[in-house]
Formats: C-alpha cells, structure tokens, sequence
C-alpha cells in the first residue's frame, strides 16, 4: 500500500469518535451551563430542555446570546472530534487510510512511471481564494476566542496529570465566560481594511504554519514512487478578493487595493523574519568545529556581503557563517526601499537554496529539513504577497468607462451596436492611442484607469504575482472583455500583448450558454489571443454558481455548469489552449457547496488538469483555515482531489440517454422555478415571509446588499437570496424544480424512465451529486417552520397560493429523492449531517417562532429601527444551520 498504509493494529475501543465526542460535548455543555448559571441564572431554566417560548423570557437577548454560543461550541468540538479521529487512522491504519489525503489518492492510482504520472499532473497547483462577501456573521474577535477554545480542546487531547487537565478545563471555561462577556454582534459595519485585516489573520494563525506541512506530506507521499522533480511547482497559491473585489461595493476603491497590497506584502514579511530570527538563534554550527568546504564558505559569504552589517557595528556571531548568513537575509527581508532589499522573490528563495545546500555539504540534511525547508517552501507558495490580489469589476462599470473615454471625441456609439464593436476591435489594432483629458473624463473611468495603472506597476515589482487577473463579472458578450483590453492600453499596458489577465465570469443562465461562442470569438483577435496565451497556453475561466442558480434554480444550474466546461474545454482544445476554471462558490448547497473530494470528481473528464481555483467565502473561510489542523487537511483535500481527478484514467462513460435526460429534467425544473419567481405577489412575499430586509441591519460585510441600490428581485446579490431562504427555512434555492422535473419525466417515460433514472443515480457522477446536494437542502427545509413565516405575508391569498406551491413542490422533491435513493426517509443517507443538526433542531425551531414574533412587531412598528434581539435571532439561525449563504 502507498505511504505506509500498513496497518498497524485495531483501534483502542475508548477511543472511537463517538464516544470521544459524546463525553466532549457533555464535559463543554457542563461547562457552557455554569457560565449561564452565573451570567444570567434566571435563564437556565428555559436552557436546560424545558422547552417553552423564548420570548416569554425576561431577558431574551441573553437567552440568544447563550444559544448561539452553544451552536459554535458544538460545531468546534465537532472539528476537534474529525481532528482526532484522522489523526488516530493516520497512527493505527498509515497515511493511506485518511480520506482526502494524498496518500490515499496514490493508493487508489494504477502504475505508472515517474513521467507519466508528472505529465499528467502538469504541475500541480489548487488556487484557494479568499472573499469578502458577506456571509461571515461573526466578529473577528469572536473568531479569535474560537480558535483559542479549539486550541485547549487539542490539548485536553493528550494524557495529563489531574491537576493539568483540571487547569485546561479552567481554561476553557474562562474563554466560553468571555464569549459572553464580549457580545457577538458587530455593532458598526466593518470597512474595507477591517476585512482585509479579517482575512490576513487566517494566513498568521494557521495558513503559514499548515502550508509546510502540506508540502511535506505531499513529498512523503509522492517522492518514494515518482521522485520530485524541480518543475513539481507550488501545489497551492492562495489569492484574495478582499480589497480587490469592487463589484458594486463603492468603498473598495484603487487606495483600498493598494493598501490590501501593502498589508499582505507586510504580513509575508512579518512571518519570514519570524522564522529567520528562529533559526539564526538555533544554527549555531561553528566553523572551528565544521569543516566547511571552500566553495560552502564563498557561497554563505555571498550571502552576507550583499547585506553587510553598518561599519560602525561590530561583526556579529564570529565564526559562525550560518548565523551570520541568516541575519544577513533577515537585513534584506526587514530593508526599506533605500536598503538592501530583495529586487524579487525569486533570489530570496535562492539564498535560502544556497543555506540548505551548505547544511547537507556538512551533513546537517535534518537541520535544513526543519528550519530553512519550511521557510524556502513557505516563500515559494506565499511570495513576498502572503496572496495574490485578484480585482474584480462590473462589466457595466467598464462599459461606461468606455463611454466617457469615447465621449471625449464626439458622440459614443450604442453598446451592443455594430458601430461599437467595431471601433473597438480598430482601436485594439493601432499602434499608438490618443492621449486622454482626464479631466473631462467621469470620476468612475478616471478610478478605473488608475487601477489598471496600479496593475501594470505591481506586475513589475519584486513579486509579480502579488497582483492578479482583472475578473470581469457578468460578462455577456466579446466586446466586454475587448473592453477591459482596450481600457488597459489606455492605462499603460502595450499594444502588441499586455501583461495583464482577463477572465471573464460567466453568471447567469443565458451567458453559461453563450460562453464557448464568446471565448472563439475573443481568440480571433490578435491581442486578445497573444495576451491570453501568454499564461503558458492556460486559458483561465471564471463560473458563478451563485446567480446562475439565483436565475435558473439548483438542478438548471447545476446542468448548464457542467454543461459549459465541456462546451469551454471543446472549444479551448481546438486552438491548443487548456483551461483553468475557477469555481466560484459559496458556503450553501445554493450557492454551489459540496463535499471537496466529491464536487471536483463530478467535474467533467478533461476539465481538470492539474489547475482549479475556488473561492472561499465568508463563514466558509473560518470553516476551514480556523485552525492549522484543520487548514492542512481541508488544502490537502482540495489538492488530492484535483490529483485524483487529473490522474484518473478512467474517463466517465459518455451515455447520450444520460446527457438528454439531464437536459431534459434541466428545462423542466428551470420552468418550474420560474414559475414560481413569475408568481403575482412573489417578490411581495419573498420580502414578507423573510427576514431579507432586516438583515442589511446585521453588519456582516462592507458591500450592500444589492448591486446598485436597486429595489428589484435582479439586482439583490445571490447572497442575501439564499440568507433570506436560510432564514425562513424555506432553502428553496437547494432544491425548488427537482421534484416537478422527476414527476413529469417519470409519468411521460413510465417504467422506462424510471429504469433510466436509477441507472443514472448509480453511473453519473453529476447527476449523483445533484440528488444528494438536493437531498441535503430537504433535510434542512421545514414546511412547518415556513408556514408560520407564510402568515407574515399581507395579503393573505397570495401567500397561500405561493406556499401551497412551495409546500407541494417540496412534497414532491422529496418523493424524488426517495424513489431514486431507495431510502424511506430525507437524510438518511447522511447520518453525520443528521446527527449534527438533531443536536440543535429543538433550540433553532424555538429561534424560528421568536424571530417571527419580532419580525411581525418590528414591521407593526415602522421607523422604531431593527432590534437587537432581532439580529441575534438572523446570527442564531445561521450558527445553527452552519451557513449565512
């Protein structure tokens, strides 16, 4: 077996998960209860399983507080439990047995030489991306008292002595007493910095110490069978829309990109010095003592010579070359401008080659191995970035930019008339542009033009890749993204090929479909086609599944996204480019979540070669890179995942029956869906029967909630959509269309098509994971708990025919799954997710009437502002679901 997955002997019986978590949670509820009992005893009554209605409560605020305080404690001991429990397989069973690991993923591979197995690597590399969407209901500091609780849970792990346990139990109980005493509403909205900020802490509490443990793991796995070759590549290159993402949030402008790239810049810096500063304190290898060869010598003085100490210093650490060398870098790291410093990233990594290359000449492998290797690995993944800074912008935003640029010489043509796309296309071939009057010129194009400047500059600086592509949202045509090329030469960049990145986003429905004819038509344009190829023949592509699923429903999307990566890779492949699809999803079912390992093998054969982006967004970021055990395993996931599926040799069966099936159920569910969204009085209801006003109150993120202020069901972002769904446990973003599309196919293909779809539910990959992503959303969906949101609605009758519609469809979503699952009962199947949710499902009902009870009042109220209670209740339902959207 790979990776030394020799079993080693049988689990000790005390140790299995359930039993280990059954004792956690009863041990931390105990001690959530004695904080109640002296914060606020007059609650514990209605806490301690005695039912009854939160808002009969003298204090209902503190009741909230102490429920949402449970649910994040339940979900961080739940973390700590799968910690463990890998661990514990890893020990026992060998690295190969860990799901998501890369040991795993090799154990499952067929043979194959060294060469054929890096070809079809071609160069490893996942691309996690930080956002700043909204979806993260909790405080930074709050984050931070989390990630000290999971600390002493690891440590409660290990075998301690009474007394020490019974400290680290003090311990935990101080810091669940000082979630209480901090409160975790925001009480201001938090800025564009305050988010940039936010998601630098991640990389400095866990990221930079997981990612040299990811590498190891890595070469442990793969270096015995297949080598390491020089060209392995950085396995993984976080990037960040936080202070780059200006799509429709007016605060983040080009000062706020600048300082998200100083910060980032700094905080790389920061960490490197650190692990510099450590490891001169540890080298203390004497040359009087090592024989260090003349060739050793010359190359560590190089070192120092290039940052020499001020004369009036004496020369530190005599005879000791290592320390001497290792300062010498930690000059340059720590120089100003004027100093010695690094002119890029590149001869930093090279110095720390050449100290790792003298600790072997002297036989010191294990040295280099713990103290330089980890930095070497740690700048070849993070730079002297800490990310790459993608910038994100409205393809209307450009389009009026290149208006007012136009508009300097006379009347600017129609977007979308002939006239347009042909002085566009004439401008992109001259050689020279006419210079602008920037005066004349509106303040939006002006803010445009001085970030593709500040682009153009970074990708000259000490590290290129501090900044990354313009991302175009909702591309809908060729001309939007020959746009952003033209308004790029007027920022600067040459006529022949720019060094700049466009990749389009694809969103809604209509533009998924029209994507393949919009990327041939882009590569039949000169500079279009140089530039984009200019990336080693990797095309990149961006996929919205949050709006696309807003527009057309969970199954429609799910087929058209699918749909146009074959349709993408197709039309790629016919002008020798490959492409990198950057997926961007979000923390719910709706917005494009699923387990890692599973949503990656679903992709379509050929569309994943060694290269995939996602974003991570909001609450999902804490999720995952809260901690540094958790971070390593959930990076070494998505990057197994992506090795497993470009590895795989065996290409999913191509079944015509399959494909016009989906197709099929696709239309069927997508009318259905919008049908209901056709409804008279849905937006009324929609806005009525949840909370999707109010929560613009909670102060989640910078950005509002809708793209431009608009009051209209299009303009309100994916987010606040599914939020508000969530919220109302209506979740009809998951599953609404599935159950009508099964009921139609079934009753015109009779016993056929019921063969058909079983066959499909056991075969397809795609179509396996859209029941079980559907199934999941009807487990957390509760009509009971919808219907009470439904009397909010004001008029009457039409809350009654768009519930009767919602209730029926999900009636029949449910008999779907269950007829192609075989199971008699939603979430079965998933007894982990059920286990979890039970845990909570009595507490969040009892949320659920009191918010609606504050809703009705607050709304009986007009101008009286949201309460407090009433965000606590929008912060409770979110903890307890494990999402916002």
């Amino acid at each position: 077996m790979q990776g030394g997955a020799q079993r080693i002997g049988p689990r000790p019986p005390e140790d299995t998960p359930c039993t280990y978590g059954d004792r956690l949670r009863a041990e931390m509820d105990a001690l959530w209860r004695k904080v109640i009992a002296r914060r606020a005893p007059g609650i514990l009554p209605l806490l301690s399983g005695q039912g009854g209605d939160l808002s009969q409560s003298r204090d209902v605020t503190a009741c909230l507080q102490a429920l949402n305080i449970r649910f994040h404690l339940l979900k961080i001991i739940d973390e700590n439990i799968a910690i463990r429990s890998r661990r514990l397989v890893e020990a026992h069973e060998g690295p190969a047995a860990v799901e998501g690991s890369f040991a795993r993923v090799l154990d499952a591979c067929p043979p194959m030489s060294p060469e054929v197995f890096w070809r079809g690597l071609q160069g490893l590399c996942v691309g996690p991306t930080l956002t700043a969407h909204p979806t993260e209901a909790k405080r930074v500091t709050v984050l931070e008292i989390h990630r000290r609780i999971s600390r002493l849970l690891a440590a409660l792990e290990n075998q301690r002595g009474a007394a020490e346990r019974a400290e680290i139990i003090e311990d935990l109980e101080s810091e669940i007493d000082l979630l209480w005493l901090t409160g975790e509403l925001r009480r201001q909205r938090p800025t564009p910095v305050d988010e940039i900020e936010w998601g630098l802490q991640f990389f400095r509490d866990s990221l930079f110490d997981a990612v040299p443990n990811l590498v190891r793991r890595f070469r442990d796995a793969v270096a015995p069978e297949h080598g390491l070759p020089d060209q392995a590549g950085p396995l993984v290159r976080f990037h960040s829309w936080i202070g780059g993402d200006r799509d429709g949030n007016p605060h983040v402008t080009v000062e706020t990109t600048r300082t998200a790239l100083g910060l980032s810049r700094q905080a790389a810096l920061d960490r490197y010095r650190q692990g510099l500063e450590l490891a001169a304190r540890q080298l203390s290898i004497s040359s009087a003592i090592s024989s260090l060869s003349v060739q050793t010598r010359n190359s560590l003085q190089s070192i120092i010579d290039a940052a020499p100490l001020p004369p009036d210093q004496a020369r530190r650490n005599p005879g000791e070359l290592f320390r001497q060398a290792l300062s010498a870098i930690g000059r340059r790291i720590s120089a100003t401008p004027d100093g010695p410093a690094y002119a890029h990233v590149r001869d930093y990594i090279a110095e720390l080659r050449k100290i790792e290359a003298a600790l072997g000449s002297i036989g010191a492998d294990r040295l280099a191995e713990r103290l330089i290797r980890p930095l070497r690995w740690q700048a070849e993944v993070f730079g002297f970035r800490t990310v790459t800074l993608d910038i994100r912008q409205n393809s209307s935003v450009t389009t009026r930019a290149l208006a007012s640029i136009w508009g300097l010489s006379g009347p600017s043509p129609d977007y979308g008339s002939k006239e347009w796309s042909r002085r566009l296309r004439a401008e992109l071939a001259q050689d020279e542009l006419p210079g602008l009057d920037r005066d004349r010129l509106t303040p939006e194009a002006v803010e445009l033009l001085d970030l593709l400047a500040l682009m153009r500059d970074v990708r000259f600086g000490a590290d290129p890749l501090a900044i990354g592509p313009f991302i175009l949202s909702m591309t809908r045509s060729c001309d939007d993204l020959l746009g952003v090329f033209l308004l790029a030469r007027h920022a600067g960049f040459g006529p022949e090929r720019l060094d700049l990145r466009v990749v389009p986003l694809f969103e809604t429905i209509a533009d998924l479909r029209a994507a393949p004819a919009i990327l041939e038509e882009l590569l039949r344009v000169p500079i279009a086609r140089r530039s984009l190829e200019s990336e080693g023949r990797r095309i990149e592509i961006m996929l919205g599944y949050s709006d696309s699923n807003k527009d057309g429903g969970f199954l429609c999307a799910s087929r058209e996204l699918e749909k146009a990566q074959r349709s993408i890779a197709r039309v790629l492949a016919s002008h020798g480019l490959l492409p990198i699809f950057f997926h961007g999803r979000g923390g719910s079912v709706s917005r494009g979540q699923a387990p890692t390992e599973r949503a990656i093998a679903a992709q379509p054969s050929g569309t994943v070669n060694g290269r995939l982006r996602t974003t991570e967004q909001g609450e999902v970021v804490s999720s995952k890179f809260a901690n540094s055990g958790t971070a390593q395993y959930e990076l070494e996931l998505l990057a197994s995942s992506v090795m497993a599926q470009s590895l795989a040799s065996a290409v999913e069966p191509v079944h015509p029956e399959f494909n016009d099936t989906l197709e099929a159920l696709s239309d069927m569910s997508c009318t259905a869906y919008r049908g209901l969204l056709g409804r008279p009085g849905f937006i009324d209801y929609f806005n009525q029967a949840s909370p999707v006003e109010e929560l613009t109150m909670l102060k989640m993120g910078s950005r509002p909630a809708r793209r431009f202020g608009a009051q209209s069901l299009d303009d309100l972002r994916a987010i606040p959509w599914v939020f508000a769904w969530s919220q109302n446990r209506h979740l009809i973003s998951g599953w609404y269309g599935f159950g009508s599309a099964i009921a139609t196919f079934r009753r015109f293909r009779q016993a056929e098509g019921d063969a058909l779809l079983r066959r499909m539910f056991q075969e397809s990959r795609v179509f396996r994971l859209i029941v079980d992503e559907t199934e999941k959303s009807l487990f957390h969906a509760d009509m009971e708990v919808a219907a009470h949101y439904r009397a909010l609605v004001l008029d009457a009758e039409s809350g009654r025919d768009i519930f009767g519609r919602i209730r029926q469809e999900y009636e029949d979503s449910c008999a779907a799954v269950m007829f192609l699952t075989g199971v008699g009962a939603i979430g079965q199947r998933f007894p982990n997710m059920s286990a979890r949710f039970e845990r909570v499902r009595a507490e969040l009902d009892r949320v659920h009437d009191l918010q609606i009870k504050l809703l009705r009042d607050n709304r009986n109220q007009p101008g009286q502002g949201v309460p407090v209670a009433l965000m606590q209740t929008m912060n409770c339902i979110s903890a307890a679901l494990g999402w916002t959207g």
